[in-house]
């Protein structure tokens, strides 16, 4: 198997155990930000075992040691991860993973704003395609079942908390950053354990939490071990699956219809991210693209 193969297979399988993410969500009969500290909790306890297991606590050294860049993507990352949970448990799925998948344009705005890079041609067209479909969703919420505008913002808020994230770190790559979901996510969990009763959760489904953590784990560590062998852009092809497949599996297992405002507004923002990502692709590997 070559790289290209392994990398696209990790990639894959790391997308595909995020899936049940926002299913989860909805099976546990418990408050959003209960279900956030568990989801929280069992994700950042598994990767630290993990972490410490095979390399010890040297890569939480070097994190801690990356200054202002790996604290800003620690918190980023933790209240990401409870924005999401809010997010699914306030608006429809489908409105939720469209508008998350937005991130790719606040990391084009927020590299503008604060590392000067310059926004290319086929990336402005992007960012006013996926606007115009983030409009439409907006416009729909008030007629799709289980949506709501409030919901819309939150996820909106874990796109933009997360790319602010990413953005910091390309001030550190050389450090991996692994390390530094533990410290976002235990952090988080800790953060809301004085304010919900974290017990609430129905004793018949307490066996969730676990399976949920695990899966979560083990998109995280997939996700990071992917584009070690391929590019950024295939790894972003391959991310969209989980805004085209999440609604149809919450669709599949709780009948929550996306609407037709959603559709519509995620193949404005899924096609423009894919077409985006498809011309960086291209270019990467030397082929001419047809948007120059």
């Amino acid at each position: 198997m070559n790289t290209q193969t392994k990398g696209l297979l990790i990639t894959t399988l790391g997308v595909l155990c995020v899936l049940p993410d926002s299913l989860f969500i909805r099976l546990i009969d418990a408050d959003a930000l209960v279900i956030a500290f568990w989801r929280n909790l069992m994700a950042g306890m598994g990767v630290l075992i993990g972490v410490l297991a095979f390399q010890g606590t040297a890569p939480f050294r070097a994190v801690m040691a990356t200054g202002i860049n790996g604290w800003i993507y620690v918190v980023t990352l933790g209240a990401s991860g409870v924005l999401f949970v809010i997010a699914i448990s306030l608006t429809s799925v489908a409105n939720a993973v469209f508008i998350i998948a937005s991130m790719p344009i606040f990391a084009a705005i927020f590299s503008r704003v604060f590392l000067s890079e310059k926004i290319s041609p086929h990336m402005m067209i992007t960012i006013v395609c996926v606007t115009a479909g983030l409009g439409v969703i907006a416009y729909g919420s008030g007629e799709t079942s289980n949506a709501s505008l409030v919901g819309d913002v939150a996820a909106l808020l874990v796109a933009a908390s997360f790319a602010a994230g990413l953005t910091a770190v390309r001030g550190v790559k050389d450090v991996s950053m692994v390390p530094a979901v533990p410290i976002a996510y235990v952090g988080a969990a800790l953060l809301i354990l004085p304010f919900v009763d974290v017990f609430s959760v129905p004793s018949d489904q307490v066996w969730m939490l676990p399976v949920y953590g695990g899966f979560i784990v083990a998109s995280a560590t997939l996700l990071a071990l992917g584009p070690r062998y391929i590019t950024s852009a295939e790894v972003a092809l391959l991310i969209l699956l989980e805004s085209v497949l999440a609604p149809i599996i919450i669709w599949a297992f709780l009948g929550e219809q996306p609407g037709r405002w959603a559709l519509i507004g995620g193949a404005l923002v899924v096609g423009a991210l894919a077409g985006s990502n498809i011309i960086a692709l291209r270019r990467k590997r030397g082929v001419k693209a047809p948007l120059q």
